[in-house]
């Protein structure tokens, strides 16, 4: 997302937030004793294992994504854009977006690039599977609990920056049952800032926290994302709030229709030592 200048209008400049300060009221403390039977190292090749096979088990998913991004002078919104979507499929099975909601973009103050819609659209759904752990440096930080789950917490960091790949960096936790990622919180790297000179184009980002729901009894999720931060531009500050939704989950070919808030699709398939999602913010 990049600034609009008045008296620069071929100027695009991205977006940068400060740290998230969501408090989420069922976060336990944090516990930095190690596991208890398990190695870090063992539960990171279960997780990305996990995440491996969710990823590839919700290719066969279609579901809704609606997508708000606003920006605020105080309290009161001054601009706004919208997009809702079902990610779904034709009859060949090949997965297509089709765009049920687009008003009008009321954003003056700020400029979504693709980088931005990239994130909006696929990177809040950041997953680390068998083919993506092997970029990153991830640090063990302890143990706590997330409403009623219980979670491994890892930090993460890419271990370089490849060509124009983006990364995430920040803060994940695991799902001490399932070894799935049920809760990511940072932002996209790397990014650019304006020179000493004050010229060319920032790239900054926002930290974002996503949270996984689980569906079907077995696979966790994502169903909210959120950001709610100042932006400090070279030249201003700006407000943005964001949230997006992923919502309807149905599997291609099932007429079974997957819905949230806490509902579940089958509890015979969740298993009885485990709660099937955890609360998340309402919007």
């Amino acid at each position: 997302m990049g600034i609009k200048f008045s008296t620069i209008a071929s100027t695009v400049v991205i977006l940068g937030l400060s740290l998230c300060a969501y408090v989420q009221a069922q976060e336990g403390p944090l516990d930095t004793a190690q596991p208890s039977g398990i190695t870090t190292d063992e539960i990171l090749k279960r997780m990305a294992a996990q995440e491996s096979t969710f990823k590839q088990a919700r290719q066969g998913y279609a579901y809704r994504q609606t997508i708000k991004v606003q920006t605020l002078d105080g309290d009161t919104v001054d601009g706004e854009y919208q997009q809702v979507f079902d990610s779904t499929f034709d009859d060949k099975g090949t997965r297509m977006k089709n765009v049920v909601f687009a008003p009008q973009n009321t954003l003056s103050r700020i400029y979504m690039g693709p980088s931005d819609m990239y994130e909006l659209e696929d990177g809040y759904q950041f997953t680390l599977g068998t083919d993506e752990v092997g970029q990153y440096n991830i640090l063990y930080v302890g143990q706590q609990p997330e409403d009623e789950l219980h979670c491994y917490v890892f930090d993460v960091a890419p271990k370089e920056i490849v060509g124009k790949n983006r990364y995430f960096q920040g803060r994940i936790w695991l799902d001490d049952h399932d070894f799935q990622i049920v809760k990511s919180k940072g932002k996209f790297v790397p990014e650019k800032r304006v020179n000493k000179k004050g010229k060319g184009n920032e790239d900054l980002h926002p930290i974002f926290t996503t949270w996984r729901e689980q569906i079907d009894g077995k696979y966790w999720f994502p169903t909210y994302t959120s950001t709610d931060d100042t932006l400090h531009f070279a030249q201003n500050d700006v407000r943005i709030r964001t949230v997006v939704k992923y919502t309807n989950y149905q599997q291609f070919g099932s007429k079974t229709k997957i819905t949230f808030e806490g509902k579940e699709v089958d509890k015979s398939k969740n298993s009885p030592d485990k709660p099937a999602t955890q609360d998340k913010p309402k919007n």
